[in-house]
């Protein structure tokens, strides 16, 4: 019996750790933040009707700002859920688009989740949710290297493992040399989801808080992160000049 429980034991937590190597690293570390939210409030309260008040207050306001409640922040606790990559956004509702010769791309800052649409070829007007991971590969021949790096970082949200289950990574053996452009004022502002005239403090604000959804652990792309970066350079020269 020992060993057939020992042989359980180990195929569960193979299992586990196949599920976790599997899944979007964003929805993973909001399903443990929300957890650790739920588990800390319900450690409060059990704490708080023993009359253990000195432990449940910290412990209730700590879950609560992994849970992100808005009202901690006005009583000066909003950064307790930013340091486990919690909290809400500096301004709920903001998105940024990075649009290129086939695709629309959109990254919502309350969700961090990514979205494109296909706006040239074929396929021009659809959505890239409508597609699977091999309808998706299939365009790639057909994209110009920026679309190609755009499409790469929308399937390294979506399918974290695609990678390795492509055969000889497709996208990147097709990807071609990108014919650098300067980035545009408007472009910019698109990409770190501002308005026209924004200040240095929001384009900083705006900048490090996108810079935190496109961290590895989160999911994140390097092409996007680039892009980011070049649109606060951007911005910070004009307001230089």
């Amino acid at each position: 019996m020992t060993l057939i429980a020992g042989a359980v034991a180990v195929i569960t937590l193979y299992l586990l750790l196949q599920m976790f190597r599997a899944a979007n690293p964003a929805v993973l570390a909001r399903t443990i933040r929300f957890g650790g939210g739920v588990v800390a409030l319900a450690v409060a309260a059990f704490t708080g009707l023993r009359g253990e008040l000195a432990v449940a207050i910290p412990l209730g306001i700590f879950g609560a700002g992994l849970l992100g409640w808005t009202p901690l922040a006005n009583a000066g606790f909003g950064n307790i859920g930013g340091l486990f990559g919690g909290g809400a956004a500096p301004a709920s509702g903001q998105a940024s688009r990075v649009r290129s010769q086939f695709l629309d791309m959109r990254l919502d800052h309350d969700t961090g989740q990514l979205g494109g649409l296909i706006v040239a070829g074929p396929h021009a007007g659809r959505d890239l949710g409508e597609f699977d991971l091999a309808g998706l590969l299939a365009m790639v021949p057909t994209f110009d290297a920026e679309s190609v790096a755009l499409l790469e970082s929308y399937l390294d949200r979506r399918f974290p493992a695609w990678r390795q289950n492509a055969q000889g990574d497709a996208a990147g053996g097709q990807r071609r040399t990108a014919a650098s452009s300067k980035m545009t004022a408007e472009e910019a502002y698109q990409i770190l989801g501002l308005q026209p005239g924004a200040g240095r403090d929001d384009i900083s604000r705006a900048h490090k808080s996108l810079m935190k959804k496109l961290h590895p652990d989160q999911g994140g792309s390097n092409y996007l992160a680039a892009r980011v970066n070049e649109a606060k350079d951007t911005l910070l020269r004009t307001h230089n000049g």
